[in-house]
């Protein structure tokens, strides 16, 4: 009796970018969220109408990389949980996770109107 010959053709190491992915991105995000909450020392000793403008501009660029910082991690879960079923999914998302950090922090960087 012979027994059909089940052929897997998914990666089985699909894991791995997942993991490299959450080495890279939590301290990456770590290090975007403390840049972030410093930013307002930038300010420190500016004049009134500057301290205005960038407090107005601080507002809507702390919203922006927050946001950008949940979704960097809401990826990065994806990328764990398609690991077995959709690998090619996971390593495509392993791999967004971290430029999802960069691009919050660079929209951030962008919006603060600086002194």
């Amino acid at each position: 009796m012979s027994h059909p010959v089940v052929t897997d053709d998914r990666p089985r190491h699909a894991w791995i970018a997942s993991l490299i992915s959450t080495v890279v991105t939590l301290p990456l995000a770590f290090l975007a969220l403390a840049y972030s909450m410093m930013a307002p020392m930038a300010c420190d000793s500016c004049s009134d109408e500057d301290s205005d403008r960038f407090d107005a501009s601080f507002g809507t660029a702390w919203t922006v990389s927050c946001c950008g910082l949940v979704l960097s991690l809401a990826v990065l879960l994806a990328s764990w949980v398609c690991t077995r079923t959709r690998p090619a999914a996971a390593i495509l998302l392993a791999v967004v996770a971290p430029v999802t950090v960069f691009l919050a922090w660079a929209f951030f960087m962008g919006l603060v109107d600086w002194p």
